[in-house]
């Protein structure tokens, strides 16, 4: 039996460890050949594919990036009215000549996506979420998501020493366009004041009070953690577009910072790579089983999958009711 295996969008720490849980146990455990598609789906357009060895799995599992490259290529885009058959027919050519039997596609919801689209046309896939964000609809917690609120949980924690010497309000701007969930879970690991996320309206009088209020309870200085997806005037950065309303309201002196993609880079947590390998198990494990065009997930603590249509087109959001959310307001932290 032969496979092909990519990675496709944003890099996230894990990937690797993904690739190596999927193609030790492919190799090791089935005697069936692994073959890396270099570059995502460009891979596939390209005829990128090289055969993967065990020996050429050492190293992956702490190792950050991807090793097969990584490229935001969508054959299945519309263009102008109607989808490129070029594109598409090449593809599937080149799966053919490969002899590919499935296509492990590791990636986001725009992966999660062509994945789906391309298991209409027949071929047969297998798809593992990875985003930082946590938003991949479907299951509890994706690989990359752990890691990504380590370092901003780090980056909060070395922020209150400055902030605490200086009596300074610190802004501290972390990833998530339409879901919150780094903001929120580094938030309130930090010890952050103020939490702003996409799924809650904020009123910035409101968070000029809180700031205020503090003042007058002898907390001279305040963490606001915001996601960089947050409403905002005129296409303001989120963390400088805060931080200029904050001195407005306050008059207090403040400071933004934007993590960026130190989010994505490094070695994944110790949590990141023990999921990224069951996930990469189980993969292999549908395969063998033929239970194809389905993507892996985690749901509590078990590794289980679901229908990859299902998933294509949703995004996993922040609820209201989330349960830090509703701690975090108890003990006094504004969500705006």
């Amino acid at each position: 039996m032969k496979i092909g295996i990519l990675t496709s969008g944003g890099d996230c720490p894990g990937i690797n460890a993904t690739i190596r849980g999927v193609c030790k146990t492919a190799i090791n455990n089935y005697g069936i050949e692994v073959y890396g598609i270099h570059s995502g789906f460009r891979g596939l357009l390209d005829n990128e594919i090289e055969l993967l060895t065990d020996k050429s799995l050492s190293g992956l599992l702490n190792m950050g990036g991807t090793i097969l490259g990584t490229s935001r290529e969508k054959p299945f885009k519309k263009k102008g009215s109607t989808v490129d058959e070029d594109k598409v027919n090449t593809m599937l050519s080149n799966i053919e000549k490969a002899n590919l039997e499935c296509i492990v596609c590791i990636g986001g919801n725009g992966t999660q996506k062509t994945a789906a689209k391309l298991a209409e046309t027949g071929v047969n896939v297998i798809s593992i979420p990875k985003t930082i964000d946590n938003n991949v609809w479907g299951t509890d917690v994706s690989f990359g998501f752990d890691s990504a609120v380590t370092i901003a949980t780090d980056a909060i924690d070395r922020l209150h020493s400055t902030a605490s010497s200086h009596q300074r309000v610190m802004v501290i701007e972390v990833m998530g366009h339409k879901a919150g969930w780094i903001a929120l879970y580094s938030g309130m690991a930090g010890g952050g004041d103020i939490i702003l996320i996409p799924e809650l309206e904020y009123d910035i009088h409101n968070i000029g009070n809180t700031i205020m209020n503090r003042l007058k309870r002898g907390k001279p200085y305040s963490i606001v953690v915001v996601a960089e997806g947050i409403k905002t005037e005129n296409n303001m950065k989120a963390a400088q577009y805060i931080a200029n309303e904050i001195e407005y309201e306050t008059g207090f002196e403040t400071r933004e910072t934007v993590l960026g993609y130190i989010q994505r880079g490094g070695s994944p947590t110790a949590f990141d790579r023990n999921l990224a390998t069951r996930m990469g198990g189980h993969a292999t494990e549908l395969i063998i089983n033929k239970q194809f065009n389905r993507m892996v997930s985690l749901n509590g603590s078990d590794i289980s999958s679901i229908p990859l249509h299902e998933v294509a087109g949703k995004l996993r959001l922040v609820p209201q009711d989330n349960d830090l959310i509703i701690q975090g307001r108890k003990m006094g932290i504004c969500f705006g």
